[in-house]
Order: structure tokens, then sequence, then C-alpha cells
């Protein structure tokens, strides 16, 4: 059996199982995986029929929350098993959002969050919890979610879009990237909604890239934190300098979120090939901190500390998200005072 896997997926352990191969994301090519039986990745290895067909894969194990990377329709004609990790990261990605929030009400000198209004936009693994927690700050929350909408999600009470165009100070994105279907998110926030968000001081992109169009948002006059940027790895200049938070895609990016995602493909991996279950302990639970502070959540992390590596050297936002130093995320039950 033989396994090639990216060399910067953090804590793999599959080297216990013989012939574990390990290929940095950007080498990745046809000649490494034409005889592998299994395919382990992140988001920079795109795998579709140049690159898959006519190998021996059988199995794609992306330690990721997303699929983007993946020609899911080709795997399926082709028989190949894909398994991503959704919600591993969802609590890092919320404390990026929260931590970024925080430090945008001190510039502007905001001491009450229960004078602003947070819009979430897609309220799956990510949302939901940035959702519980600005609640639990003192923020007013609307959410906006038409799949979950449609199927009646229980629990949620769900506005329409121009309910928070409206009426918020604060928009953050959390949906998947989709150019189809009934509700595609493909820039989702373009020039017409940002003329229509009258109230909105600061929009957060921690999602993905293409749902803000960068033409836009360059001619958008509020504030904006963004981790996820069209054309990664080459980023727009302008609108990076522009940006209050920069960072280079890196915002679920936890010790306790790697593991999981790891975890995670490494179970699918060796439940798909009937191999022993490989023990990997994971901390923190799924859902996130239980209770938290905005005090104890800026001092967990501060985006702005990434962001002071990104601005002067955009030409380095591969490096530094592949050498990222991994943060924990906010402590379970014992918010950071």
């Amino acid at each position: 059996m033989k396994i090639v896997a990216d060399s910067h997926i953090p804590y793999l352990t599959v080297d216990t199982i013989d012939g574990v191969e390990l290929v940095r994301c950007d080498e990745i090519s046809r000649s490494d995986i034409v005889d592998a039986d299994a395919l382990l990745v992140r988001t920079r290895t795109r795998c579709n029929a140049a690159l898959l067909d006519g190998t021996k894969v059988q199995f794609i194990g992306s330690a990721t929350i997303g699929t983007d990377h993946i020609d899911l329709d080709y795997c399926h004609q082709a028989g190949i098993t894909v398994c991503n990790a959704p919600g591993c990261n969802a609590p890092a990605v919320a404390q990026w959002v929260m931590s970024g929030i925080g430090y945008w009400m001190e510039m502007r000198g905001i001491n009450d969050a229960s004078s602003l209004t947070l819009g979430v936009v897609g309220v799956g693994h990510v949302g939901s919890i940035v959702a519980r927690w600005a609640r639990q700050l003192g923020f007013s929350v609307l959410l906006n979610d038409p799949p979950l909408e449609y199927a009646r999600h229980q629990g949620m009470t769900f506005s329409h879009i121009d309910e928070l165009l409206e009426k918020c100070d604060i928009i953050t994105f959390h949906t998947p990237l989709t150019c189809e279907g009934q509700w595609p998110t493909w820039h989702l926030c373009n020039m017409d909604f940002l003329s229509r968000a009258v109230r909105c001081r600061l929009l957060l992109n921690a999602a993905r890239g293409a749902v803000c169009d960068t033409e836009a948002l360059l001619g958008w006059g509020g504030d904006m934190a963004i981790d996820c940027w069209e054309g990664e790895p080459d980023i727009n200049r302008l609108l990076l300098q522009r940006a209050f938070i920069a960072t280079p895609h890196i915002a679920g990016y936890s010790i306790e979120g790697k593991q999981r995602g790891t975890a995670m493909i490494q179970d699918a991996l060796c439940r798909h090939f009937r191999l022993p279950l490989i023990p990997m302990e994971t901390v923190s639970p799924y859902e996130g901190a239980h209770q938290v502070t905005l005090t104890g959540i800026m001092h967990s992390y501060n985006p702005l500390d990434d962001t002071a590596n990104l601005k002067p050297s955009p030409q380095s936002f591969e490096a530094l998200r592949n050498n990222y130093p991994l943060r924990h995320e906010v402590r379970k039950n014992k918010p950071l005072t």
C-alpha cells in the first residue's frame, strides 16, 4: 500500500503504516501518485482529472473544512472516495473573527458591544460559534443562511439579507463558495451589496476569498478584516494595504483545529482500507469554549501581529501560511482574563 501525503499536514501519524511518502504540497505531481492508493492533502493540491486520471488513487483525505480544491464530480465518476474535515477548525476561525472585532472596537473607541449589531452570513460550524459568542458578549446578532432557513433548521431565527444590510454595523461571512444553485455565494459581497450596507462599518471574510468581489471592496469606504482572498496566493496589493486586518488564510490555524482535522482524515483512511485505527488525542470541543470574554479572546490571539507580518511582504503569503506558528484556541470553560 502506498500513501502520498502533503508534508505540511501537521500531527500526521500515518507513518505507523508502511508505504507513506511525504511530498511538499507544491510538488505533488501525477508521477508521485500514479501507483498510490491514497492521497492526503490540504487546499493547495488541486485534485482533478489532470492529477488523478490513470492513477491507482482510490481515497483522498483533505485535512480541511472545504473541498473547493477537489473535483468531486470527477472523483465520484472515477470511484474515488473523498473525505474532508468539516468543522475541525471552527473555534479557531471564530477566535479570529471575535478578536478582530475586539481590536477594531478598540481602534474606533467603541466600548459597548450592546451598541453594535453583528450580521452573520452563513451559520454552519463557524457562524454558529461566532453568533453564540457574540450574544454572550452583548452584541445584537442577526443570522442569514437561506439553505438552513429553507431546511427549517430548529432553534434559529433567520433574517433576510436586506435586513442585515439595513441594520448591521458589522457583517462577517461564513459560507462555502458556490457558483451555481439557488443560493450562489460567488461575489455575494459585490458593489450592489456594499451600496446597500448603509450602516456597516466593518466587514470580515474568513470564508472563501471569492465570496467578496475584490474590486467592490476596493471601492468601499469601510473597515475590512480579510483572511481569505481572491487569487491566493497572488493577492491584490492595494486591498492588502487597505485592510485593517490582513492575514494569510490562517484564521483556522490552531493547534487543536489541526489535531482534529488530521485525526478525522486518518480515521477515515483507516476505516476505508480496514486498517487498525490510529489513536490520536484531541483537545477542546468542536463547538468551542462554552464561556468567553472579549478580553479573553483578544488576549488569546491578536490578528494584528499576523497583519504586521503580511503587509510588508505579500510575496511571502504562501511561506507565512505554510510555516505558521500554530496557536491555541480559547480555553474551554476557562476564558483568559
